[in-house]
């Protein structure tokens, strides 16, 4: 049976792979792996989604990679935003080792905190953001819940930003969003992909 990148204890036999990417205006190097998600390269998606966000604009407080992989996102803002403290969750275990390596390669491991956590089960805190690109591939449910349950999960003004093509269902993602915090907006449309913002306002 194949693993998919959302499995929490993939068997599939390791193929590590090294690469190097410019994200944030800063150098990278990452170590990927058989089992994890976009393990050639940092997807189109998150990238778009992290030249998008806003950083200014967020409280004070931690921010959330939600469904992190690899780390490209919790590690490039670590990078960009030497000052914030970041937690990393993802549900494959194999995707949060590497994390904890590519933070120690990268020189960001002390601002970033690694959980295995299915969605926020594990996720302590709340945070001034959180950043989901979400595994569409794990079913709507999935999806849904990383978007539904943000909310409990955010400070006051913190923000929630997703990324979903819209083939994928971003359209039915944003009313969600829209019915979660009451607002919705998106952000940003680049290549079939949509970055969609909410604000915690209660």
């Amino acid at each position: 049976m194949t693993d998919h990148y959302y499995t929490a204890e993939p068997t599939t036999a390791h193929d590590e792979h090294t690469f190097e990417f410019n994200l944030l205006a800063h150098d990278l190097r990452f170590t990927t792996d058989a089992g994890v998600f976009s393990k050639s390269t940092v997807d189109y998606g998150t990238r778009t989604m992290l030249e998008t966000f806003d950083s200014e604009n967020i409280p004070e407080g931690k921010i959330l990679d939600l469904g992190a992989g690899y780390g490209p996102v919790a590690i490039s803002l670590a990078k960009a935003l030497p000052n914030r403290q970041f937690v990393a969750a993802e549900i494959n275990h194999r995707a949060a080792e590497l994390i904890k390596r590519n933070a120690q390669a990268n020189h960001v491991a002390d601002q970033i905190e690694v959980v295995q956590s299915d969605r926020y089960e594990n996720v302590p805190d709340r945070f001034a953001a959180i950043l989901v690109n979400p595994p569409v591939r794990a079913g709507k449910d999935i999806v849904q819940t990383m978007i539904s349950q943000a909310k409990e999960h955010l400070l006051p003004e913190g923000t929630l930003t997703v990324v979903l093509q819209k083939k994928q269902g971003a359209p039915s993602a944003k009313k969600l969003m829209e019915e979660t915090f009451g607002n919705a907006q998106t952000i940003a449309k680049d290549k079939g992909y949509y970055i969609m913002e909410s604000v915690n306002v209660d």
